[in-house]
């Protein structure tokens, strides 16, 4: 039999979905790919087949995905051309490995022009190079993760209580990493979708104030909600030490490990609700309903955004 290939998992999201995985279909049917060896070692000692790989070149590449039938590429944690480098190396390396498809993790309305995300050019960039390659594709368009504003919130229950972003009353579908990444591990199993788009949202679309109100009955704590404007909220992320982009110095352990111009600009497109995306595909694909927000913060331990894990260069 064709393996199925994961990559990215040494990360917070690729190493859910590996373990996801592995409930599904017998370990001799997989390749793991990732750059941590003490994380390969791992999953090698429960039977999987693994590859040590650095996405940013090209050369050799193709060899590690030999005899995949269906390749799963979770995004890269950096963002602009870097990522689209790595992500164009991954779909021309699978392509001529033989790989016949494509699952990738991308945004939800990544292809609206008009959706000032950051974050979504690149998504855009990888979804239209699968598409040119002609491959088949399940492209995961996620929502956010829930992780990021659930442990946002306790970052104020910690500080003043008044919880400020951009995003005002704009609405979002906040899903789990968790849920993105079962996702992933089905779309990788599965047979029956062809040159297919998913949205991978949350139970039910909500604001900000909804999300901070969930926490608060939750946990009896009192933070509230104050909109600030753009440049406000980038002001807010340097004076945690949070660097504007991934090219910059990211703190070890920040409770922000991502880069304040993916957040704010994504904050505007959820303010612009261009994130206001809620379908059932999640369901669909997996047969299991989303995990709720109010179930993240009553197991918040197990719902916290973790560490940033990146190999930039």
């Amino acid at each position: 039999m064709s393996k199925l290939i994961l990559t990215g998992v040494d990360g917070n999201l690729g190493g859910q979905a590996a373990e996801y995985l592995m409930t599904l279909t017998d370990t001799k049917h997989l390749v793991f790919c990732g750059y941590s060896p003490a994380t390969l070692e791992k999953y090698a000692k429960q039977g999987v087949a693994v590859q040590e790989t650095n996405f940013n070149y090209l050369e050799g590449l193709a060899e590690k995905f030999s005899g995949g039938e269906a390749l799963a590429l979770i995004s890269m944690p950096f963002v602009g051309e870097k990522r689209q480098t790595a992500h164009k190396n991954v779909v021309d390396a699978a392509k001529a490995a033989g790989v016949k498809k494509i699952i990738y993790t991308s945004l939800v309305n990544a292809a609206d022009p008009s959706n000032p995300s950051i974050e979504k050019i690149d998504h855009a960039f990888t979804e239209n190079y699968i598409e040119e390659s002609g491959l088949d594709y399940i492209f995961l368009r996620n929502s956010q993760y829930a992780e990021a504003m659930v442990t946002n919130y306790f970052t104020y229950v910690k500080a003043d209580g008044e919880l400020t972003n951009s995003q005002g009353d704009g609405k979002m579908a906040y899903i789990s990493r968790k849920d993105c990444a079962k996702a992933v591990a089905y779309a990788l199993i599965n047979e029956t979708y062809h040159h297919k788009i998913l949205n991978i949202n949350g139970k039910e679309l909500m604001t900000i104030r909804d999300f901070i109100d969930i926490g608060n009955e939750v946990t009896g704590n009192k933070v509230t909600y104050k909109e600030v404007t753009d440049e406000e909220n980038y002001e807010v992320f340097d004076a945690m030490g949070v660097p504007r982009t991934t090219d910059g110095k990211f703190k070890d352990g920040s409770e922000a490990p991502f880069s304040s111009e993916g957040m704010v600009t994504f904050a505007q497109a959820i303010r612009e609700n261009k994130m206001a995306e809620h379908t059932d595909d999640f369901k669909q694909l997996t047969g299991d309903d989303p995990i709720s927000v109010r179930y993240m913060f009553e197991h918040a331990d197990e719902f916290q955004v973790g560490e940033r894990h990146s190999k930039d260069v």
